[in-house]
């Protein structure tokens, strides 16, 4: 019997599954540190213990997207090993903040399955859900990729899509208990707009571009544990459509979330991720744009001091965002590679 783990394919995922995945993962401050360089985030909430502890927090928490990325990295050998392409997101919130010394464990429940019509391939729906060492519930999301069969000849499955939501509601958005942004510090953040300063249908490019090297994408899908052969393994994706390794979707997102900081600097903390779509592939030495719309605008239950920001995030390679390049009729503009549509909690006057 084999004791190498060559991952799942599609054929072997059955709606109502049960995985939980191996190896907690105690975040450190050298990981928000590793971080920090990968991405150059400049969110002072992240980046300041003493504006964290202004606020309420016990010291600066992790960044939102380092914490998703741990919990998404557990459950790659089990969901994506085999994976030809991750799809898409939905329904994602952010419960609990996450600070040095947390360990982070995940499991996934199989809620879909979909054969393509090629029958080499199908689309695997899981909800995963992201736990502290107290077991509370970090992060929860639902995440659809498509994996390679096995065996092409196997029988396809009963399809069974599941009906996600195309928002979070903005009810079910949790800001983080004992904390207070009233008097926010702007001066500190770099930002001197908050909240009441955006209008919905507001464009903002964010001007700047950030070029990523092929050591980088590899240290970050490492610092995750994520194990998709289609960031590692140059010798197999060498001989396939694209001839290199893919970078990490997450990847592309966290640098569209650090670009963000330009235009909105006081959106401290991602409340909820409603749905993306990784439009185009992205490798090393592409250049990464990015602009972002105002969806929406929302209270915040019990909260004078913070208000929610729906945005749509689009970020580019190796083109600058000025024309704001988004979807066309058919499809997306050339250079699209990233359609994020989230929610962040902002400070209010």
């Amino acid at each position: 019997m084999t004791k190498t783990n060559e991952g799942n394919y599609f054929e072997d995922f059955k709606v109502g599954q049960v995985l939980h995945h191996a190896t907690p993962r105690t975040v450190t401050e050298g990981d928000v540190a590793l971080y920090q360089a990968l991405f150059g985030s400049r969110f002072v909430l992240q980046s300041s213990a003493e504006v964290a502890r202004k606020a309420g927090y016990a010291t600066a928490p992790a960044d939102d997207l380092l914490a998703f990325h741990i919990v998404f990295g557990k459950t790659v050998p089990d969901v994506s090993l085999n994976a030809v392409a991750n799809l898409g997101y939905a329904d994602c919130r952010f419960l609990k903040p996450v600070f040095p010394g947390d360990t982070l464990s995940t499991e996934s429940k199989v809620i879909g399955l979909k054969e393509n019509s090629n029958g080499e391939t199908g689309v695997v729906y899981v909800r995963s859900t992201g736990r502290n060492q107290k077991g509370e519930i970090v992060l929860d999301y639902v995440r659809w990729v498509m994996v390679r069969k096995r065996d092409k000849a196997h029988p396809a499955p009963e399809e069974d899509v599941p009906h996600l939501p195309a928002v979070v509601g903005a009810e079910h958005l949790v800001a983080p208990h004992g904390t207070s942004f009233k008097g926010f510090d702007t001066v500190a953040s770099g930002s001197a707009h908050l909240w009441d300063d955006y209008e919905t249908g507001e464009k903002i490019d964010h001007v700047d571009g950030i070029t990523i090297e092929e050591a980088e994408h590899m240290m970050a899908t490492r610092l995750y544990q994520n194990t998709a052969k289609v960031h590692f393994n140059q010798y197999t994706e060498g001989k396939g459509r694209f001839g290199r390794r893919l970078i990490y979707g997450g990847h592309v997102i966290s640098l569209a979330r650090a670009l963000s900081f330009n235009g909105l600097g006081n959106a401290v903390l991602v409340a909820a991720i409603n749905g993306g779509r990784h439009v185009a592939p992205c490798f090393g030495g592409d250049t990464v744009f990015a602009w972002s719309e105002v969806l929406d605008k929302a209270e915040v239950k019990g909260r004078a001091d913070l208000g929610a920001l729906r945005l749509r995030t689009i970020a580019t390679k190796d083109r600058p965002c000025a024309d704001f390049p988004g979807p066309k009729e058919k499809g997306y503009e050339d250079g699209v590679i990233l359609d994020l549509d989230y929610w962040v909690f902002m400070p209010r006057r």
